[in-house]
């Protein structure tokens, strides 16, 4: 299946075009601060300079002193070279100074624009994770386009311009072989790193946006996984995310390795060509060793510009998604490209994330056929020396039967259900299924037997689509309709602009809290289990759509498979088979509505005090 993408959810094109117009939004935001941008970048290149003239003059002041001159000749030389040393780090120091004041004073008002735009989306807001990023990570993607990227690039140019110049004037061929060696080193490398971390680098940001969503959905969707069975399936895809990521970063950790060495080699390459053309044209001994060094100080400088192709590469994809919160790149010819998943396959959303049905091979078709459960003197403690949540608990749930669990808060009723999931194991006795200990069945067999609605089900951050076939891949469109139409929720997904797809937001957001419990009730029914568990099934909604939702649920589970009902609310149960009573994990009332009303016990107080709450309800109600 594929998943559509939201439309805001689009990532903005990270190629040339798209990545230059994004560079342009940020320009123009900097121009307010371009004296200190400027100024940063002439400090950089005077830092570069001094650097430059540092290594040349030692240079000759080193060479000259062999020949013991007379003192005063290198008075000059010993000077400039302590004025150089002092100079560079003052240069640095007032650079840094410069740019991050201007940077920063930018920033403050770029991610003031990004908040505001986050704030004001009408359609489906990006995961929070992901809006974060956007604050944070995005934006610090502008402060490194500035001050690791223009700044140290400017100032690489010049100084190579400076430092041809410088060499020409002591030797026009060496210049030359000197021009030769810092455009390889600074037109040459800088596009070899970008073609060869192009690809990479455009592919890691939705990979570690995708593995940051699978974290939290393996964590907050723990118990959901488990109970319908795709914990597995959801640790292989995160599992296959994580081995691709590692495997670019290895593939980028290569090219970075290879490029650097390259630059190496260009620079003695360079220094060698410009001592040989030196000689040739009789270039004074001293002078030619001022050139070699000259030359390996000036590449290194120009290599920055390796440096700052790589982090432009990486900064593309973050700088582009700026820009479209900025509203420019959105404007584009062409527009926004829609998100594809990182790996082989079908589109994905704007996150990259791995959706709950990724990867995972169908089950079977649910399971039909009788299924009796027993708690044989359960007893589940949470931590040892506790009072036991269930004590010893004996129960029986008949094949087709359909069984109520209520009591006050505390009672072990959440626990059970836990229990006879498999999400929780008694610390002593046993639970079966069919005369089979729960503890023998696979994750695969489990959910099939027994599942359903757990307490604070996890609503995943998808499709209505995607969160129902979590409960069974493969389901047509008429079992999702019939499966949301006994949960009450399917007259609000045609109402949808996407119906089906429509994104729900991030653990159900862009719902409301009785939508998100409907939606998961629906998945619990269409999953089907022979034994279906239902926690607090209409928490949420009023008195009556819940008795409406649970007379439908009970009228859709099919014949012949179990119900185990735990709810607060004791209006709608008087059609069940049995209700039993917990109280500190003991069972202290069982038997039908009718008799549990007649017979004094916290089933009939309790049933009074809930009656009179609803009459009162809906006397004033409109």
């Amino acid at each position: 299946m594929t998943d559509a993408p939201r439309p805001d959810a689009a990532t903005p094109r990270t190629g040339p075009a798209g990545s230059g117009r994004a560079e342009r939004t940020v320009l123009r935001l900097a121009r307010p601060y371009l004296n200190r941008l400027v100024g940063a970048g002439l400090l950089a290149a005077a830092t570069e300079l001094a650097g430059l003239a540092l290594m040349a003059t030692a240079t000759w002041l080193l060479m000259s002193a062999a020949g013991r001159p007379p003192l005063d000749r290198l008075t000059v030389a010993i000077v400039a070279v302590r004025a150089l040393a002092i100079s560079r780090g003052v240069f640095r120091y007032t650079e840094r100074l410069a740019g991050h004041d201007a940077v920063l004073r930018m920033i403050t008002d770029v991610r003031a624009r990004v908040f505001a735009s986050l704030a004001a989306r009408r359609a489906a807001p990006p995961r929070t994770g992901d809006a974060l990023s956007r604050l944070v990570s995005d934006v610090e993607a502008v402060q490194d386009l500035l001050l690791r990227v223009l700044v140290p690039a400017s100032a690489a140019v010049l100084v190579s311009v400076l430092a041809v110049g410088g060499a020409a004037l002591i030797s026009p061929p060496a210049a030359g072989a000197l021009a030769v060696g810092l455009l390889v080193a600074g037109v040459a490398l800088p596009a070899l790193a970008t073609a060869l971390t192009r690809r990479s680098a455009d592919e890691l940001a939705p990979l570690r946006g995708a593995l940051a969503a699978d974290a939290i959905d393996l964590t907050h969707g723990a118990a959901d996984l488990a109970a319908f069975g795709a914990t597995d399936s959801a640790l292989r895809a995160a599992t296959g995310r994580a081995q691709r990521l590692a495997r670019l970063e290895r593939r980028l950790a290569a090219a970075g390795f290879a490029v650097d060495a390259a630059g190496t080699l260009v620079a003695g390459l360079t220094a060698g060509a410009v001592v040989l053309v030196a000689l040739a044209a009789e270039v004074p001994g001293v002078l030619v060793g001022v050139l070699a060094v000259g030359t390996l100080a000036a590449v290194e400088i120009t290599l920055a510009l390796v440096g700052a192709a790589r982090q432009w590469t990486q900064l593309r994809a973050g700088l582009a998604r700026v820009a479209a919160l900025l509203g420019d790149v959105d404007s584009a010819p062409g527009g926004p490209a829609p998100a594809t998943s990182p790996t082989d396959g079908p589109a994905r959303p704007e996150d990259g994330r791995a959706r709950p049905e990724d990867g995972r091979a169908q089950p079977a078709s649910p399971v039909v056929g009788p299924h009796d459960v027993r708690f044989d003197e359960v007893t589940v403690r949470y931590r040892t020396g506790a009072v036991p949540a269930l004590d010893r608990l004996s129960l029986d749930l008949p094949a087709g039967r359909r069984v109520a669990v209520v009591g006050p808060s505390g009672a072990g009723k959440s626990t059970l259900a836990a229990v006879l999931t498999g999400a929780v194991r008694p610390s002593s006795g046993r639970v079966t299924v069919d005369g089979r200990d729960l503890a023998t069945y696979s994750e695969d067999e489990l959910p099939r037997a027994v599942g359903g609605l757990l307490a604070e089900a996890y609503v995943f951050h998808a499709s209505v689509r995607e969160n129902l076939l979590l409960g069974r891949p493969g389901a047509g469109e008429d079992e999702l309709a019939a499966a949301t139409a006994a949960a009450g929720l399917l007259d609000w997904v045609r109402a949808q602009p996407a119906g089906w797809d429509t994104v729900v937001g991030e653990e159900g957001g862009q719902l409301s809290g009785g939508q998100r419990q409907r939606l998961a009730l629906a998945r619990a029914l269409l999953a089907a289990p022979a034994v279906l568990v239902l926690d607090e099934p209409t928490e949420g909604l009023d008195p009556a759509t819940a008795d409406a939702v649970l007379a439908s649920v009970l009228a859709a589970t099919p014949e012949g498979h179990s119900v185990l009902l735990i709810s607060h609310r004791l209006s709608g149960l008087a059609g069940l088979a049995e209700i039993v009573v917990l109280d500190a994990g003991h069972v202290v009332q069982r038997g039908r509505h009718a008799d549990l009303v007649a017979t004094p016990g916290w089933y009939r107080d309790q049933w009074l005090i809930q009656e009179a709450a609803e009459r009162g309800y809906l006397a004033l109600a409109p």
